[in-house]
């Protein structure tokens, strides 16, 4: 018997675009299976032990696991045969509900979804909104004050082709809000990768294997330090997840990776680590053995090197 092979994207309604296939065939994330029980079997597993062993260094840790499109907004969708209530993260909330470093982000997000949209139309990325909420919702994991005027902060809008737009007949292009984060927080430090992408005027081509620092010394700030290890919810650029944590934290690293570094971790001593992940990545269990190091000098290649993938698979 073979599995169903979905489109890539599904056109919704008013004009909402739904990653539905890809790499990571995003539908069978909401269907039956043993493979599928047992991957969420093996990241409940993981989330605890990184959880214990970060307790066991005196870190507070929180992970954040970004619903899918299609696990908030199945009211936009046009009769695709799934159960939103069959969603990973609602499976992984219900498993991990007395784990404290579990933030669930599934339910704030549907109790919010018939306000202002969380998500971008034609894009698998959240909108300003949504980052705000998803941060909002760490922050008081991670026991941590948001700046007062953080969402108050000047905007500005660009008419852009998004990255389900793109792969829809007719190209639709949306005007796309961004909220201009950086005030106090300057980056003191970018991997090679970083640093070879940008010289090139590629760094939106560059995913996987980022790696940057951001410190932050206004006197009011929070004076702990944080590790981040997420995807491109989070970015190396300023504008996203990492650019709100770096204004609230006294300093910041971000690692573009689903698998952690352990001896980063233990080096850098933070009081904070935090990972972010989107829900159709849960299909590859990661083995912690990223090497911050390693991708350093991997880096030093350039642009052809390791490090980077499509998004959004």
């Amino acid at each position: 018997m073979f599995a169903k092979r979905w489109d890539p994207v599904h056109v919704g309604r008013d004009g909402w675009l739904f990653l539905t296939g890809g790499s990571n065939r995003v539908m069978d994330h909401y269907g039956h299976g043993l493979g599928r029980w047992w991957r969420l079997r093996a990241w409940t597993r993981l989330i605890e032990a990184r959880a214990a062993r970060a307790a066991g260094l005196g870190i507070r840790s929180a992970t954040l696991i970004v619903p899918e499109k299609l696990s908030v907004y199945d009211n936009l969708t046009r009769d695709l045969p799934y159960d939103p209530g069959r969603a990973p993260t609602r499976v992984l909330a219900r498993r991990l509900a007395r784990n404290a470093a579990y933030v669930d982000l599934l339910q704030p997000f549907r109790a919010a979804r018939d306000g202002a949209p969380l998500y971008l139309r034609t894009d698998t990325h959240w909108s300003v909104e949504g980052y705000l909420l998803a941060y909002r919702e760490l922050m008081r994991a991670l026991a941590a004050v948001p700046p007062a005027e953080i969402g108050a902060r000047p905007r500005f809008e660009a008419e852009r082709l998004m990255d389900l737009g793109e792969k829809v007949p007719g190209l639709p292009r949306e005007s796309v809000s961004h909220l201009v984060i950086p005030r106090a927080a300057e980056r003191v430090h970018a991997g090679p990768l970083v640093e070879a992408y940008e010289a090139q005027g590629r760094a939106s081509e560059l995913h996987s294997g980022a790696h940057v620092v951001f410190r932050n010394a206004d006197p009011g700030i929070d004076r702990r330090r944080l590790v981040l290890f997420g995807d491109s919810y989070a970015h190396f650029a300023p504008i996203m997840l990492t650019g709100l944590l770096a204004e609230s934290f006294a300093e910041v690293h971000f690692v573009w990776s689903s698998s952690f570094d352990w001896g980063y971790i233990e080096r850098v001593r933070p009081d904070l680590l935090v990972f972010e992940l989107a829900e159709r990545f849960l299909a590859r269990v990661p083995r912690d053995d990223y090497d911050v190091a390693a991708a350093r000098l991997a880096g030093t290649a350039g642009p052809a090197g390791a490090g980077t993938r499509a998004e959004p698979a």
